[in-house]
C-alpha cells in the first residue's frame, strides 16, 4: 500500500488510516510524506520505520525484486 500525503492533507489521520490496514491485514505499507521529506514504513507487529529522503524503498519479501524510486 502506498499513501502519498498531499498538501491538504493532515498527517495523524493518514496515520490512523494506515493502521487500520495493518489491523485488516496489510503486510507493508509505505507513508510518502513530501512535506516532512521522510517516509513512514508500516509492517505488521513491528514499530513505524522512519527514513529520512531515501533514494529508494524496498519491496522486501512482500514484493520481492521491486524497488520505488524516491526523488
Amino acid at each position: 500500500m502506498i499513501e502519498l500525503r498531499s498538501p491538504s492533507d493532515r498527517l495523524k489521520p493518514l496515520q490512523e488510516k494506515m493502521q487500520e490496514y495493518l489491523d485488516a491485514g496489510l503486510r507493508l505499507g509505505w507513508l510518502i510524506n513530501p512535506q516532512d521529506n521522510n517516509v513512514e514504513i508500516y509492517r505488521p507487529n513491528q514499530s513505524v520505520e522512519v527514513l529520512s529522503l531515501p533514494v529508494s524503498l524496498s519491496g522486501e519479501d512482500v514484493l520481492p525484486d521491486f524497488n520505488l524510486f524516491v526523488e
